[in-house]
């Protein structure tokens, strides 16, 4: 039983529908109708593990009220046998279901036979998914944006992983176009500036002003002197790019991989000039007659496929733009390489540009449809301490930039706080990220696992150790507080699910903090140590379990897993 949650759903409704069949043929309730309706965990627990509205649904086809409904179906559930331990019909007519002692007893096992994997499902039945996120310019630092980015990708690739996706991890290196040109002229006003003084160059109005471009700049002066300062401008810019940009990539690799961010590829957007992909691309949108000429540029004609507004394709000056190469890079990801979906994280700024690329992917001519190409839209980053924005690094006083950041804090705290919803703007409180108590939401997780761990050392020296799944009596599990426990624990691969459905990595944050506060209750009401060897043993073993599922869950983040805190 890989997804103990999906298989009590699944019995449940099977078990409703041949209790409809058993009063059809009883005649209680009139045959021929399909019974439909969900099957949900309630706010309270307390009366049922889970609810049923299927007799509400079904109902008005019954010609019969709700309740009427319910007390047929649940005279003629037959529970023997099964996973479900009782029923009762409740309000204007829900089905409230509890779970028998089996179900924990094999929950529990189907968290320890998982172990390290226990959460993986195969809903994504091997799709090959490629996962786009991260793609900052080479022309500088990473940002606190690229920071959210980071995490978000990188745990949505882990759900998507466990979910049973084939994924693929790629950083898009814009390595073409105009912001190339204008690093280049950057660095080579500040080295003419270091050759013949800051008067004598003029900077140019709208090149890259921070404090990384002097320091390349100084870089090439300090080994080369001034030898370059005699050759033509045009000469001078193309070597800087191709010693720059070098070394801004692997810098970016440097902090990714310190963020414990590894890229299956990195993918570079002058390939796709070089390649011709690019005209290619181009000329056969225009062979489809999707593309018009206005004042010597090539326009697409986007509004005829949906979106609001053309969009230009190749200037009058010859260059394409990044719109094209954008379009040609996605027909490499879905065409040249055979990617069955693809998502592509963005930043709030990219929002109107997903929805018309959207609209451009989808027409005939490229035949990508919405579903295969998804976007995860993230929103701003507000760093604060003690209630004061925060945009410099202390270190350094420049701008924070995601290294400095991991100088501040811990990476910990950083892939904790930034999956937050994508879809939530963030304000990220450093002062909290760096508190020691339960206030901070990555120290209150860690803890928790740090404390079942001292346990079981603490056990261990004392010759207990813990059991296997098959050596405990899990009926002595009875209690409300460990029932609640085993439930949140069997739940996981049906938020690892959920989670790769929704593309939303941040419902793995909230389940750990649930679980770890369902285990701190736990903990708090059921004694362990100095209990009787039978029940001290069952308990061991649902703290021992509960610590495995912790970890997998912090893996899962890109969180560590203290044993000592």
């Amino acid at each position: 039983m890989t997804n103990p949650f999906q298989a009590a759903i699944d019995e449940i409704n099977s078990l409703l529908a041949a209790a409809y069949a058993g009063a059809a043929a009883a005649g209680e309730l009139p045959g021929g109708i399909t019974l439909s309706g969900t099957v949900e965990v309630p706010r309270d627990t307390k009366n049922g593990d889970f609810a049923c509205n299927h007799a509400m649904v079904s109902a008005r086809a019954m010609g019969k009220s709700p309740r009427a409904v319910a007390q047929s179906l649940a005279a003629h559930i037959e529970t023997g046998g099964t996973f479900i331990g009782g029923v009762a019909v409740a309000g204007p007519g829900f089905i409230n279901v509890t779970l028998s002692l089996g179900w924990y007893a094999a929950a529990l096992s189907a968290a320890e036979s998982g172990g390290e994997t226990y959460g993986k499902t195969d809903f994504g039945g091997g799709e090959r998914v490629m996962v786009e996120f991260v793609s900052a310019n080479p022309t500088g630092p990473m940002t606190i944006g690229n920071a959210r980015g980071g995490a978000i990708g990188d745990t949505l690739s882990n759900v998507l992983a466990l979910a049973g996706y084939d994924v693929s991890r790629e950083f898009y290196v814009n390595d073409a176009g105009n912001q190339v040109e204008l690093f280049g002229r950057s660095i080579d006003a500040r080295y003419m500036q270091i050759v013949l003084g800051e008067d004598a160059i003029e900077f140019p109005d709208n090149g890259y002003h921070g404090e990384d471009i002097r320091d390349l700049a100084r870089a090439i002066y300090e080994r080369d002197g001034d030898r370059y300062a005699p050759l033509p401008e045009r000469e001078r810019i193309a070597m800087f790019i191709s010693f720059g940009l070098p070394r801004n990539i692997a810098l970016m690799q440097e902090h990714l991989e310190r963020y414990r961010i590894k890229f299956d590829t990195w993918f570079r957007e002058s390939s796709l000039y070089e390649s011709g992909a690019v005209a290619e691309t181009v000329d056969m949108l225009t062979r489809e007659g999707l593309t018009y000429e206005k004042d010597g540029a090539v326009w697409l004609k986007n509004m005829e496929l949906g979106a609001e507004k053309d969009e230009v394709l190749r200037r009058a000056n010859g260059f394409y733009t990044y719109y094209a190469s954008d379009i040609a890079y996605h027909r490499n990801k879905f065409h040249a390489r055979g990617f069955d979906r693809v998502i592509d994280v963005w930043g709030a700024d990219h929002h109107g540009h997903a929805l018309r690329f959207q609209a451009t992917m989808a027409c005939p001519a490229i035949n990508i449809s919405r579903e295969r190409l998804r976007f995860l839209i993230m929103q701003m980053v507000r760093l604060t301490r003690d209630g004061e924005t925060i945009k410099v690094s202390k270190r350094t006083g420049r701008a924070l930039t995601l290294n400095d950041l991991m100088d501040e804090i811990s990476v910990d705290a950083c892939r904790f706080f930034f999956n937050a919803k994508p879809d939530n703007h963030l304000e990220f409180d450093l002062g909290l990220a760096v508190r020691q108590d339960s206030e901070n939401p990555v120290y209150y997780v860690q803890y928790a696992h740090a404390r079942i761990c001292s346990l079981i050392a603490a056990l261990a020296a004392e010759g207990v150790s813990v059991p296997r799944c098959a050596q405990i009596d899990v009926s002595l599990l009875s209690s409300e507080a460990e029932r609640e426990l085993i439930a949140k624990l069997a739940a996981l691969p049906e938020e690892v699910r959920q989670s790769a459905k929704e593309l939303d990595p941040s419902r793995i944050n909230r389940y750990v903090l649930e679980l770890a506060a369902r285990f701190h209750k736990f903990y708090t009401a059921c004694r362990i140590r100095g209990e009787e060897r039978e029940l001290l043993l069952a308990r061991l073993k649902l703290a021992d379990i509960a610590r495995g599922v912790i970890q997998n869950c912090l893996k899962i983040i890109g969180v560590s897993a203290p044993e000592k805190m």
